[in-house]
């Protein structure tokens, strides 16, 4: 794969996943509301996909050895990775009852920075397993945080 897809792709999938838990974490931890996460869940999937995939465009650009279309293919996969991932997490939050779609979205998503981490460690002369580790560390790391959060924000009313 390209290297400016596969960028595109591994930041998009990645952002799509961390953005989309905290904020479907934290919504249900404040709300204990489904029409909020999946509202959140949009938001993450139009708003957010559309801010990252500018954000890798201008970086992509600031750094001055790409060319226009090396920058355009990152920028799409970006938007495209992370707006079409986001929307899967739809799917638990509307067959399931909420407390059990979180779980089986934080597997999910668990499971997507795995293979991710996995992918990339391959490329890289470190253990695989320190990859993934540290990962899937940051990506628990922002479920607690969002979850308390959200539980002191519940706590204010």
């Amino acid at each position: 794969m390209k290297i400016s897809l596969r960028k595109g792709f591994s930041f998009g999938l990645t952002s799509g996943v961390i953005t989309t838990l905290g904020m479907m974490v934290g919504l249900h931890s404040s709300t204990h509301s489904r029409p909020a996460v999946i509202g959140g869940i949009i938001a993450v999937a139009i708003a957010d996909a559309l801010s990252d995939a500018v954000g890798i465009h201008i970086s992509e650009e600031s750094e001055n050895r790409h060319s226009s279309r090396e920058i355009w293919e990152s920028t799409v996969a970006t938007l495209f990775s992370k707006f079409f991932l986001a929307l899967t997490f739809i799917v638990p939050v509307i067959l399931l009852p909420l407390p059990h779609a979180l779980l089986t979205s934080i597997a999910w998503g668990l499971s997507i920075v795995t293979l991710i981490s996995f992918l990339i460690a391959r490329n890289r002369p470190i253990p695989t397993h320190k990859v993934v580790l540290e990962h899937l560390l940051i990506v628990l790391i922002v479920i607690l945080l969002t979850h308390y959060v959200g539980d002191w924000i519940a706590s204010l009313t």
